[in-house]
């Protein structure tokens, strides 16, 4: 959970520290944006090959050679003197840290039976979902208190720390060690080589797509006609070749495809709804941007103080009613967060937030459980490199939707409230005050005007809020076609010998 806590924070610490970056190394802040497009462009590209990455050095080598490649390139991000160089190992920060969720989440489903699972992965997502949460937060007070480097260089204690630890406590279980040093493993430099092209221009148009207008612009469409071409190669040849980079044919087992259906849609909603919320905090209720940022540590907390009883519920009941139950507490919660106009109270909010993030709690841990349950162990590795994979794409294209549809919405209510327009209202409210009709109209105007950019934007983030909630509902009905995974069985004697530390000779070789 350290590692992972740290690399996803890393996806989020430093969107408010930009402008002190820009400053800092004397650029633009449109040119400082790389900073965090280079980190998820390569961060993107690795979580998918975990698992091959796994089979071909060793899985608790190759985690480890993530963690140091992760910890150094922090620190010289940290030393960084120009754009160029912190951008340079922001790349080789973010394809450090791509390995480290999928293989963490494959270490603890290897070393968990399936009844302990659903606690050992609510442990574990108290880092995964509570990260992208306080980051924001977090960032804008490391920045604020001392300077932007320290948001990179406090990686360096926690990245020794997991080291330390790993190296003491988690060993490669045999399937992995019988697959990389008896079976030997084929490098497909095909696959490879699409999906890398693939994911990376799909990455760069989604992170610049706003900014450039989209398909008004040539560099946009022909990033996008590359981006397809080599995803539709990955989806063709990953099928015929023997040894696939990325392991498609796990998609056929129907829990496992649900699943990363329901991630991709559980990263689309918490990292984009983390956008918008600082937003309408700041733009409608006019919350700095640290007020704002700490408004949402209580939604943080609510999925603290409840990730536990998750883990418990999770071997008392199926698994996908949790889902099911989580997805509409969470499009609730969204629902009541598009609601809001320019006169709102500053407390509900933050009520509505927490709830919100209830709904959250009971997501991350079912759909885990639920996904890997009919998997081989050999097959870990790759599964959740993949739906990693489709938890980050979901927020990126999340992201870059509500984005895009917060300016473009604002701009059609414009026009719908300019079409019954309240001009001459204000006009003559200011000619009741003591002016002219001639000299009334230009506050008229600028109040007039000030007025609907803020009524305007305010139905936008409703409209958002609305989509996501809608978003949600859809997934629901998907968790009536999973296959019953069961109510967790009372263990064994083995297992319960292994959970408490009592282990029968060579405990390890039994099943294999």
């Amino acid at each position: 959970m350290l590692a992972t806590f740290m690399e996803i924070l890393d996806t989020s610490v430093a969107n408010v520290s930009l402008p002190h970056i820009a400053k800092s190394l004397s650029v633009g802040v449109d040119q400082s944006t790389w900073v965090l497009t280079s980190y998820l462009l390569s961060n993107a590209i690795v979580l998918p090959l975990t698992g091959w990455f796994s089979t071909l050095f060793g899985r608790k080598r190759f985690y480890m050679a993530c963690v140091v490649i992760f910890t150094v390139s922090s620190l010289l991000c940290g030393m960084a003197p120009s754009l160029p160089l912190l951008v340079f190992f922001r790349i080789i920060q973010g394809a450090g840290g791509g390995g480290l969720q999928p293989i963490s989440q494959a270490i603890l489903v290897d070393s968990f039976p399936r009844e302990r699972r659903g606690m050992a992965m609510a442990v574990y997502g108290m880092g995964a979902v509570v990260a992208p949460t306080i980051g924001p937060t977090l960032g804008g007070w490391v920045t604020d208190t001392f300077s932007w480097r320290w948001i990179f260089l406090l990686n360096v204690p926690v990245g020794i720390l997991s080291l330390v630890m790993t190296s003491f406590l988690i060993v490669d279980p045999l399937h992995i060690i019988r697959r990389t040093f008896k079976q030997g493993l084929k490098i497909d430099y095909i696959g490879l080589a699409l999906l890398s092209v693939g994911l990376g221009f799909l990455q760069i148009v989604l992170d610049k797509g706003q900014r450039d207008n989209w398909f008004a612009s040539r560099f946009i469409v022909w990033s996008t006609v590359v981006a397809i071409a080599c995803l539709l190669g990955v989806l063709f040849w990953e099928f015929i070749v023997e040894d696939p980079v990325l392991d498609l044919r796990l998609l056929k087992d129907r829990n496992f495809a649900i699943s990363t259906v329901a991630m991709y849609g559980l990263g689309a909603v918490i990292y984009s709804s983390t956008v918008l919320f600082p937003l309408l905090l700041q733009l409608l209720m006019g919350y700095s941007a640290e007020r704002s940022g700490l408004i949402l540590l209580p939604g943080g907390l609510t999925i603290i103080l409840l990730l536990p009883l998750v883990g418990r519920l999770t071997g008392l009941v199926e698994p996908r009613w949790l889902v099911a139950g989580g997805f509409s507490v969470l499009a609730v919660g969204l629902i009541q967060l598009g609601r809001y106009s320019v006169g709102t109270s500053h407390l509900g909010p933050v009520a509505d937030w927490m709830l919100s993030r209830a709904g959250v709690a009971f997501l991350f841990v079912p759909i885990n459980v639920m996904a890997f349950h009919f998997l081989p162990k050999e097959k870990i590795g790759h599964a959740t490199g993949l739906i990693n994979l489709a938890r980050n794409v979901g927020g990126s294209t999340a992201i870059s939707l509500v984005t895009t549809m917060l300016e473009r919405r604002s701009q059609f209510h414009q026009k719908q409230i300019l079409a019954r327009s309240l001009a001459p209202v204000q006009t003559n409210g200011f000619i009741t005050q003591g002016l002219g009709a001639a000299p009334a109209m230009t506050p008229s105007q600028t109040t007039f005007f000030a007025h609907l950019q803020h009524q305007a934007m305010a139905f936008s983030f409703n409209d958002n809020f609305w989509l996501l909630a809608f978003l949600c509902v859809c997934v629901i009905p998907l968790m009536f076609a999973m296959k019953n995974t069961g109510r967790a069985k009372k263990p064994d004697l083995a297992v319960r010998q292994k959970a408490s530390g009592i282990r029968p000779p060579a405990f390890e070789d039994l099943g294999e």
